[in-house]
């Protein structure tokens, strides 16, 4: 789609001799180029992400690049000792809040922030489409939740569905050499 764009504006840029017309091209060829190349890593993380996090992907709403993003960032499943200490991590897990007799639960703004991003890429994207997080939510609604608490629910529930994911497991890709307590030394 950008190079139909790209050459578009390059088909306008012929015959044109204006300075800005010269800087114009040579942005359409740089950002041409740019395309290419970002184009070629998103098929290489596409590549190793269907190797690695496979589960992961068949995760409704998640893509290769936010599969790649929940792998990297959390660097090994094992090191949390339960769904609860991961969503901690994710900055997914219910904060209690309340007022007299109504308990409500309120939005972590702790926890890793790239994570819970990804996490909510997904969850909108569960609510876009007819699936099970948009059935979710609309069970939490009828319950009487507001808009913004059931979607922190179903990022919660996604939470879990990443941590019981196999692809989690994954060791993130290290680059070849000496570790890292070799290097300190």
């Amino acid at each position: 789609m950008m190079q139909v764009v790209l050459a578009g504006v390059d088909r306008q840029l012929v015959g044109r001799t204006e300075p800005y017309a010269r800087v114009a091209r040579d942005l359409v060829a740089r950002i041409s180029e740019l395309t290419v190349a970002i184009d070629d890593l998103a098929r290489q993380i596409g590549e190793l992400t269907e190797t690695l996090a496979p589960s992961l992907l068949d995760l409704f709403g998640c893509g290769s690049l936010t599969a790649a993003k929940i792998v990297a960032e959390t660097a090994g499943i094992g090191r949390f000792h339960s769904r609860a200490a991961f969503a901690a991590h994710t900055g997914t897990a219910p904060i209690p809040v309340w007022s007299g007799n109504i308990v409500r639960h309120r939005l972590s703004r702790g926890g890793n922030r790239q994570l819970n991003a990804a996490l909510h890429r997904i969850a909108i994207t569960q609510l876009r489409c007819p699936s099970l997080g948009e059935a979710y939510v609309a069970k939490r609604l009828a319950a009487g939740d507001t808009k913004t608490e059931a979607i922190r629910a179903l990022r919660r529930r996604l939470s879990d569905e990443v941590y019981r994911s196999p692809s989690a497991q994954a060791r993130p890709l290290r680059p070849a050499g000496r570790s890292r307590l070799a290097r300190s030394q």
